[in-house]
């Protein structure tokens, strides 16, 4: 099953890149040079005099008949650095005097673990190249395989490292791919945080040494997601060289960012070595995740909006519609579709739901304009509190006695669609599974079994896991009509046992848990192509290109404070796209801060993302419904320009400004949607003059206010010259505290 999985995500990606444009690969067989070149980039890597990848060159993209002369070696650096490793390989393993992190690390039988990787081979393909290389000595092949989007330039890179020896192999260290930039002052970014903390953009010089960015958590986590930007100088927010880069693994994972003894950088990222282990028997080969790379000369900005759009055409699924068409020849034609407008019932209800009160709720959503009903947790087994129930995915009959068919007709008539939380991964000791099948946890024998929200985690690399947690998702969208799932996912691993197989294949759990993962969400998007899936755990710790290959949207955050989403969103979007961000409202004062807010400011906080409500409707006052529901119709109106156009960070929230303001431009440059923010107005200043971006500078565009008054005076319609340079001017009443704005801006 894994193999046919990985055949398909190979095929998937591929076809995604199809594009009519020419080749973007060529190998010159003179020098032995591969050269790659998409959008604005050029990648170029070459076999040196001693049989290794070496690479070239990665940046600004060259002339047509530009060429590189033949890979030459690094020389030592006294007798400490050697060679081998001053060269910036591009898959190096550890051996012949490696210092630099290895991507790969391999234990032979023998006690041996000296692995030095020379070129055999290579083939084109759609879009790059697989490049085959083998061991000096041992019958160990990895073949490197190179993806380049010819609109983008965002690079593809992937490992598939084989055993065609007659002797099993262990796999202790495994990269996807390593990256290298050439000595100069960098800056890297990278995000981390903390449940209800997460998307903290980080900012700092290199250095010497190593930083090292991971999770050993068993899953992406809250603490640092696998995104990094290196900034070349005195590169900013819209100017300046940056190469940035996320890796596709919803497991534990780590990127390794070292500057050299040379000053030189090398990037390594894939799975993460901590507790790692897989036995390659004769025969057998691992995949490594996708680690995606790119470069931008227009700053961070323009590094997230290369990184948004690629995703939008290229990891996000497709329409139902279009799915069966992805493995075709032809490309993609279609970003996916806009995410609906949702309402859940989770702060309204909590655990306690039913059918009278959630009918009820219902009514309410429908008349303020929601496109989805989603029913939160509570719904199954003997679930009252977050101590029981987990495993046992039958609808309670207390609470639903006639099965959950009434409420889905109910919300089916009233114009939305149905959603349903579940958390398929996990189990509580107080579940009949549980009774049933102590054994299906992740669990070392004889050991305590540590709870974390009074739950464990399902191993679900073991088949029979795998199987049970299909067919009971299959049954319920078989027998309900139910349009979206909220797939979510409430403490990281402990105890990672896997007693099932023998003790020296234990640790691959860490890559056939994902595997089978990937495995089911693939399987049930077949089965159910209409159905929709959301990725949450807890707020945002299994956030990543992986899961994005086959869920619609996440949620970024449990903390739906719309002042700390402000710094949250911001941080997000320079890894993910908007339309991917679940943004909702909530009540007020938040349960967090215990910050009260005004519904206008924390509706145009939302709207930054895909919009959703959470706040308990009921008891809005009415002009909060009224207010909601204008705003919800203005949201639509404008929604594909805000999640799916370009996004410019024109003030940051970040280092306690008193200001923040972002705008999209829609890509046809026909609109432009702007929002601006306060947290606390401060000796009497005004909010800043707001100069546009992204405009045509030669077309005219009319200016409405979605929320908010401009400085009297200010013209209705003008060019985007004038926009661009004038700039937006705030009404002079624009102050105090959490005050917000937005406006459009329509191409005449």
């Amino acid at each position: 099953m894994l193999k046919v999985l990985t055949s398909v995500l190979a095929l998937l990606v591929a076809s995604a890149f199809t594009s009519a444009q020419p080749a973007p690969g060529r190998f010159d067989a003179a020098t032995k040079v591969f050269r790659l070149d998409g959008g604005g980039s050029s990648y170029v890597f070459g076999v040196n005099a001693r049989g290794e990848l070496q690479q070239l060159y990665w940046g600004g993209r060259l002339g047509a008949s530009d060429t590189f002369p033949a890979a030459k070696v690094m020389p030592e650096w006294a007798s400490f650095d050697t060679s081998y490793t001053n060269t910036p390989q591009e898959y190096a393993g550890w051996g012949g005097g490696l210092y630099m992190e290895p991507a790969l690390k391999i234990a032979f039988p023998d006690g041996n673990r000296d692995l030095v990787l020379h070129y055999e081979s290579h083939a084109a393909t759609t879009n790059g190249f697989d490049v085959v290389m083998k061991d000096i000595s041992h019958p160990i092949y990895v073949t490197l395989h190179y993806a380049m989007d010819p609109g983008s330039g965002i690079l593809a890179r992937s490992a598939t490292i084989e055993n065609r020896g007659s002797e099993a192999a262990t796999v202790e260290q495994a990269a996807a791919a390593s990256w290298s930039l050439p000595a100069a002052r960098y800056t890297l970014n990278y995000l981390t945080g903390r449940w209800a903390g997460e998307w903290t953009l980080n900012q700092e010089s290199l250095l010497a040494g190593a930083r090292v960015i991971e999770s050993r958590r068993g899953s992406t986590g809250h603490q640092a997601n696998p995104w990094f930007a290196l900034q070349a100088g005195e590169a900013s927010e819209d100017h300046g060289e940056v190469w940035f880069g996320a890796l596709a693994w919803s497991g534990s994972w780590r990127i390794t960012v070292e500057r050299d003894q040379l000053d030189a950088v090398r990037v390594t990222g894939g799975f993460n070595p901590f507790d790692f282990g897989y036995v390659l028997h004769p025969g057998m080969s691992l995949e490594t995740p996708v680690f995606y790379g790119g470069y931008s000369p227009h700053g961070l900005g323009g590094a997230s909006r290369l990184l948004h759009h690629f995703e939008l055409e290229h990891i996000l699924p497709l329409p139902s519609s279009t799915a069966a068409s992805a493995a075709g020849a032809e490309p993609k034609a279609l970003t996916p579709k806009l995410r609906p407008v949702i309402y859940n019932s989770w702060e309204a209800t909590e655990f306690g739901v039913n059918e009278a009160g959630q009918m009820a709720l219902a009514e309410k959503a429908a008349a303020l304009g929601i496109d989805r009903f989603v029913m939160d947790d509570g719904w199954f087994g003997q679930r009252k509190d977050d101590h029981a129930g987990l495993g046992d995915w039958y609808v309670n009959q207390e609470k639903f006695p006639h099965g959950l068919k009434p409420l889905i007709d109910k919300v089916h008539a009233l114009g939305m669609d149905f959603g349903l939380w579940v958390e398929p991964e996990m189990v509580n000791p107080d579940s009949d599974l549980y009774r049933n099948h102590p054994e299906w946890v992740l669990n070392f024998k004889g050991r305590p079994e540590t709870q974390q929200r009074n739950q464990l985690v399902l191993n679900l690399a073991r088949p029979d896991v795998h199987a049970y947690i299909l067919g009971f998702l299959d049954k319920l969208l078989t027998e309900n009509d139910i349009a979206f799932l909220k797939w979510d996912y409430n403490r990281n691993w402990s105890e990672p046992g896997w007693d099932q197989v023998p003790p020296a294949e234990q640790k691959q759990v860490y890559v056939e848990y994902t595997k089978n993962l990937y495995a089911i969400l693939a399987e049930l998007r077949q089965r159910h192509p209409k159905v929709e899936i959301e990725s949450c755990s807890g707020g945002g710790g299994r956030v990543d290109l992986g899961i994005l290959k086959y869920v619609d949207e996440v949620w970024p955050s449990d903390n739906t404070d719309p002042f700390d989403r402000l710094t949250q969103q911001n941080g997000f979007t320079y890894a993910y796209a908007p339309q991917i961000m679940m943004a909702w409202v909530t009540d007020s004062p938040h349960w967090l801060n215990n910050r009260t807010t005004s519904l206008q400011y924390r509706m145009l906080s939302s709207m930054q993302g895909s919009l959703g409500i959470g706040a308990n409707i009921e008891k809005w006052t009415p002009d909060e419904t009224s207010a909601a529901k204008r705003l919800i119709a203005a949201y639509k109106d404008v929604q594909s320009t805000i999640v799916q156009g370009d996004l410019y960070r024109l003030i940051s929230p970040l280092n306690e400004s008193e200001f923040s303001a972002t705008e999209t431009v829609k890509a046809d440059k026909s609109q432009a949607v702007l929002f601006a923010f306060i947290h606390s107005t401060q000796e009497g200043r005004g909010f800043p003059t707001l100069k546009l971006k992204g405009l045509d500078a030669t077309a005219k565009y009319k200016l409405t206010s979605i929320e908010g008054k401009p400085r009297v005076g200010t013209p209705e319609v003008a060019s985007g010259a004038w926009w661009m340079n004038h700039g937006l001017e705030m009404d002079e009443g624009f102050r105090g505290d959490f005050q917000a704005a937005a406006f459009r801006f329509d191409r005449k």
